[in-house]
């Protein structure tokens, strides 16, 4: 007997702090209009997709002292925008990105409560955590925390958060049908909480939202990233983009779910995929040529390499050979707010092979920047793009994908008009929404369900 297919999740990432967004296309729009926040939505929602994803950066990035900008350089608050974008779409999942490190649980489940009443039940939460001292001194805090005190901050952040959106109870809750205000009882909405980040005790000002809590996402890769994943979210964002990583990635965090009580549909694996659709397949590998020397200029590829040298390389030709000299190994960084400083353990190491690929290959600077960075994970025709995500869905390299486009606010356009329609023809993708929250859209069971199956266990 076959296997019955799986259900391909789709979602859209709107492109935040990084240089994915090719600026020199003349489609390439704002990234603080609103407009171009609208417009990008209402695409997904067109196309059926469960969410919009928002990432965010809580500090311009500077590289020699100077504001780094070849790429984005700001983004609006992430509620703000998910809060306006609730009221031009009626099915898509809103998520975003809130910091765990320099923020507070009565806050932040306040606005999650919020956004998800003025959203009907779309409202979600990527969990992350601060790494750099650089960002902490936005936030007065004199630093960071380690990894181990992060990811601690992290789970006890969520948790407390959790029972803030579990204090108001249904049987609690009543509503006037002359004024349409709430009652409740003296219970509803008390809360303590005793911990060793947070001693805090009151009343939760926000009832029950219609997901009783937000969906829960988390983007860890490290093995802390991924325990706290199992333990505690609905979804869980992945950089793996070939089949093999894909599956090893797949069946390591879904086997961590079972020690936490967990089924494997309990946590859906998605990492972000960007795509180049062509005509045909020699056309897309074209156009993907051409996009990745677009997206990396020659400015763009000294910058790169100066995440690994942590040196200043200004007066080195983008176009000519690598530096002879090594990287500065000291903890004095010149990039600063940069994550792609953490990909490179070894500096030394690094430098020592990207020198021997430059010279097996004649690559210059630019094109070592653009062979050993970020590759489109999709390129080819519609229906080459639509089998190949389907092959991973069906291979158990994931669940789903969260497509990144190279122009905003109009590149995902092409693939909800000529992908999308393959895949509902396939039978792997959904024609219409199922329901009216984003737990609907991804399969997930509601809190109060979730719990009353413990109880009965």
């Amino acid at each position: 007997m076959s296997k019955p297919l799986k259900q391909i999740h789709l979602a859209a990432h709107f492109p935040g702090v990084n240089n994915t967004t090719v600026w020199s296309d003349p489609a390439a729009g704002s990234h603080i209009e609103f407009s171009s926040f609208a417009h990008f939505a209402r695409t997904a929602e067109r196309a059926k997709f469960d969410f919009l994803f928002l990432a965010e950066g809580l500090r311009l990035r500077e590289q020699g002292g100077k504001i780094y900008d070849l790429d984005v350089v700001g983004r609006p608050d992430t509620f703000t925008v998910l809060a306006a974008l609730a009221a031009v779409t009626d099915h898509l999942g809103l998520t975003g990105t809130i910091n765990s490190t320099f923020n507070e649980p009565y806050e932040v489940a306040r606005q999650f409560a919020s956004l998800d009443h003025l959203s009907g039940g779309r409202a979600a939460w990527n969990v992350v955590t601060s790494w750099d001292a650089f960002t902490g001194e936005n936030f007065r805090r004199g630093g960071f925390l380690p990894q181990d005190e992060r990811y601690s901050r992290a789970k006890e952040f969520l948790a407390t958060a959790n029972e803030l959106f579990d204090s108001w109870h249904g049987d609690e809750i009543a509503a006037d049908q002359d004024t349409g205000t709430f009652l409740r009882d003296a219970k509803a909405g008390a809360f303590v909480h005793q911990g060793q980040h947070f001693d805090i005790h009151g009343q939760f000002n926000v009832p029950r939202s219609p997901q009783g809590r937000p969906v829960i996402f988390q983007a860890g890769d490290s093995d802390e990233g991924r325990e706290f994943a199992a333990s505690s979210a609905d979804a869980i964002f992945s950089r793996y983009s070939t089949l093999d990583q894909g599956q090893a990635f797949y069946t390591d965090v879904k086997s961590r779910l079972a020690k936490y009580g967990r089924r494997s549909d309990q946590l859906l694996i998605l990492p972000a995929a960007t795509f180049v659709l062509g005509d045909t397949d020699a056309e897309a590998e074209d156009l993907a040529k051409e996009v990745r020397r677009r997206q990396v200029s020659g400015a763009t590829a000294i910058k790169h390499l100066e995440f690994v040298w942590n040196r200043d390389l200004s007066s080195y030709d983008p176009d000519g050979p690598l530096p002879d000299i090594d990287p500065d190994v000291s903890d004095n960084h010149i990039s600063k707010g940069r994550a792609q400083v953490r990909m490179y353990r070894d500096p030394l190491a690094t430098a020592r092979e990207w020198r021997e690929l430059a010279a097996a290959n004649k690559w210059s600077i630019r094109d070592l920047v653009i062979e050993t960075g970020n590759r489109q994970a999709f390129i080819g025709s519609p229906a080459t793009v639509a089998r190949t995500i389907n092959d991973f869905v069906q291979a158990d390299a994931s669940d789903g994908f969260i497509l990144v486009p190279h122009i905003t606010p109009s590149g995902l356009d092409p693939f909800a008009d000529k992908v999308v329609p393959l895949l509902q023809e396939q039978g792997v993708f959904r024609t219409e929404y199922e329901g009216p929250t984003l737990r609907d859209h991804l399969g997930l069971t509601h809190p109060d369900e979730a719990r009353d199956e413990r109880a009965a266990s």
